[in-house]
């Protein structure tokens, strides 16, 4: 239990000031009808988000990143663990958070569709926010969130128009406007383009990233699109059935991946280029089914998959080890104590 909590505190061991959001072993377990049994959605995970960075969370289906998303938001409350925004610990604030949390932390879904009210006109779904929020005078709502659809590039026209006349790529830019009438510290942005065409995700990333810098956000970009973390994300961290199998600055991330299953995910990205293809991995071929959550196997939860497996990851969870600056790999071959 000692040597976890000094794993952790060596990954989110950077300055409080650095630091928007820290996570610190957290848990979320789904009851099922047989009361002895859990999904195990989220089983113990650690990370930081630093000032104006980009942090990739990526995985398979299954994996857990979207509960990820959803329990830092506060839309589930979490089994075990901490949740830190700003210094203040924000794990027991699901179930009522005040208006100021709220402001400072906002999330784009994947489906745009599904999270604006198709009943009220994009004008309205803007300034609500404004209003709720008090960000500025009511007499200004509408100067201000004309201003932030042109911000999002939007053409004006938007304001009197709802939902459903709006394509994809608009919803979602939308979605991105209402995000910002808060002003937020950090923006959790769960697959906003996994549903868009490809000149439409495009689109989407660029007037992200443009934000970003202009109003001096952190991102949480959840996503099981390896390439575009490649283009946008300073650190990455990969999990795999409710646990972070391996996290690094991205460059590390792709060019020495350490954990097997980052290898077989890396190795197996499409590319165009020669000199591409030479910087990816040895090919890994995986293995097995991904096992249920309900069921995670002992040990390493990838030994079910792992083509380099050996007796301890059969038997022993591994530990978080740091295996370069800033890189860290939950891996028995990396593990001094195996």
């Amino acid at each position: 239990m000692n040597e976890m909590a000094n794993s952790v505190t060596s990954i989110n061991s950077q300055a409080t000031g650095d630091n928007v959001l820290v996570v610190n072993n957290m848990k979320k377990y789904f009851s099922t009808k047989d009361k002895d049994c859990f999904v195990k959605a989220i089983d113990d995970i650690s990370f930081t988000v630093r000032r104006n960075e980009v942090v990739g969370l990526v995985g398979e289906s299954g994996s857990g990143k979207s509960t990820t998303a959803y329990s830092i938001m506060g839309m589930h409350s979490i089994t075990s663990g901490e949740v830190i925004f700003k210094g203040q610990d924000i794990s027991m604030l699901a179930i009522k958070r005040p208006k100021s949390l709220k402001r400072e932390i906002q999330i784009v879904f994947q489906d745009p569709g599904t999270s604006l009210n198709p009943q009220r006109k994009i004008g309205e779904i803007i300034s609500m926010p404004l209003r709720v929020h008090n960000i500025v005078p009511r007499s200004q709502t509408e100067k201000r969130a004309r201003e932030l659809l042109d911000l999002v590039g939007l053409p004006q026209d938007c304001y009197y128009k709802s939902p459903r006349s709006l394509g994809g790529g608009e919803k979602q830019l939308v979605a991105i406007a209402r995000a910002l009438t808060t002003n937020p510290s950090l923006m959790i942005l769960d697959e906003p383009t996994s549903a868009l065409d490809v000149s439409i995700q495009a689109k989407i990333i660029t007037t992200l990233m443009e934000l970003r810098e202009q109003f001096d956000m952190s991102y949480l970009f959840i996503t099981h699109d390896m390439s575009l973390m490649r283009n946008i994300a300073d650190r990455i961290a990969i999990m795999y059935l409710g646990r972070i199998m391996e996290m690094a600055p991205t460059a590390d991330f792709f060019e020495k991946p350490q954990h097997p299953y980052t290898k077989m995910l890396v190795s197996s990205i499409p590319v165009v280029l020669q000199e591409e293809e030479d910087l990816k991995p040895v090919q890994v071929e995986s293995q097995g089914e991904i096992p249920s959550p309900v069921n995670v196997p002992p040990g390493c939860r990838f030994n079910t998959r792992c083509p380099e497996k050996f007796e301890s990851c059969l038997v022993d969870e591994p530990q978080m080890v740091k295996v370069f600056p800033d890189h860290y790999v939950s891996c028995h071959m990396h593990d001094p104590r195996t």
